[in-house]
């Protein structure tokens, strides 16, 4: 029986290559959008998360660095041990400021802290509504908690209440911002049906970099973000009324048992949140939404998906794209529905007026289009 378990992962890789679905990680050198590939070609990435390019902001590296000479690379323990500094602290204190709630719980990723909300407050009996488009750290949660859990039908109100219907205690979870299609979730219906039913909505805006504001008076809520994406670092964060943030320090096993996000994460995120809420903050933000009108004029977010169907045709957009010179990866199943492969472009801030110009006249050229989410 001795390497009965390679040879099943080699089963199982092999039915990966046969569906033209093998994966693997492709080195990108770059800082910034600009780069360079492990063969040597020079592109420019349209498939990045840094948003409003504080990747690489000079008071963004100077404050990691900062952070990395007075605490070191690491914190070294969970935060409920000894592993807290008052970098986390006063990051922290200033996400609630920016979210305009009582209190913030930071967490090592973004995922992390969707496993930590979800699996603290779906306890059994609960009933969770989870939107089907949402991202996988929220799936992943709902599968962690011991609620009953129901998918409901992608924005659909209508499928939401009749859930809430008959749900004793009920939690509804949904990205802001969907991380394949771009588009909003329906928050004002959201926040009414949850108010109506006593129901707790948990927010994930991760990719809210354009908004929306969610308006959240009178509704039990939690809003769980991501240090690195807007704000260009590594972490994650649930803030919004202190009990229910206290509780999930007190019970979150993701929180709970791991080491504390690094200094340096720590550092850098809280320098890009002061730019951000500075006049070049804004700047940065109205350059980012200026971007995605020269490409999808009225499109909600940075994430632009151009729908193509197979995943044959997909791939050779991506591949066309790339003799370009221009990065813009192939999104195929599982991560999307069968028949909906994409390119999924993701703007930046970052972006110069040239690399737009080229990446619309290389779309153009091929005959594809971005939409507008239905």
């Amino acid at each position: 029986m001795s390497g009965s378990w390679r040879r099943w992962a080699e089963t199982e890789l092999s039915a990966i290559r046969q569906a033209r679905r093998w994966r693997a990680p492709r080195d990108l050198d770059a800082r910034g959008p600009e780069g360079v590939l492990e063969d040597g070609r020079r592109v420019v990435s349209f498939a990045s998360n840094d948003y409003l390019g504080l990747t690489h902001h000079p008071a963004v590296i100077d404050a990691a660095l900062d952070a990395v000479r007075k605490w070191g690379t690491g914190a070294g323990s969970a935060r409920l041990i000894v592993g807290s500094r008052t970098i986390h602290s006063e990051l922290e204190r200033s996400i609630t400021e920016w979210k305009g709630t009582e209190a913030t719980a930071l967490f090592p990723t973004g995922f992390m802290a969707n496993l930590g909300v979800l699996s603290t407050f779906g306890r059994p009996g609960v009933r969770i509504l989870s939107d089907e488009l949402n991202h996988a750290s929220i799936v992943d949660g709902c599968r962690l908690a011991r609620a009953d859990v129901a998918v409901y039908r992608h924005g659909d109100l209508d499928h939401v209440a009749s859930h809430l219907d008959g749900a004793e205690e009920a939690i509804v979870a949904t990205d802001t911002v969907f991380s394949m299609d771009g588009d909003l979730a329906p928050l004002d219906g959201l926040a009414d049906l949850c108010a109506r039913h006593d129901a707790l909505l948990v927010l994930d805006e991760a990719h809210a970099v354009l908004g929306p504001e969610p308006h959240l008076e009178g509704v039990d809520h939690l809003r769980v973000g991501t240090l690195s994406k807007t704000l260009g670092s590594l972490g994650g964060f649930v803030t919004g009324p202190r009990s229910l943030v206290e509780l999930v320090v007190n019970r979150a096993r993701s929180y709970i048992f791991t080491t504390a996000p690094a200094p340096a994460d720590a550092g850098a995120a809280l320098a890009a949140l002061r730019v951000l809420m500075a006049p070049e903050g804004h700047r940065l933000v109205q350059r980012l939404r200026s971007l995605v009108e020269r490409i999808a004029p009225g499109h909600p977010s940075p994430i632009i998906p151009i729908v193509l169907g197979s995943e044959e045709r997909a791939l050779a957009a991506a591949d066309s794209l790339l003799e370009r010179g221009l990065l813009v990866p192939a999104i195929r199943p599982p991560t999307v529905p069968e028949g909906s492969s994409r390119l999924r472009v993701s703007l930046s801030a970052a972006h110069t007026d040239e690399h737009i110009d080229r990446l619309g006249d290389a779309v153009a050229a091929l005959g594809i289009h971005a939409r507008a989410p239905a």
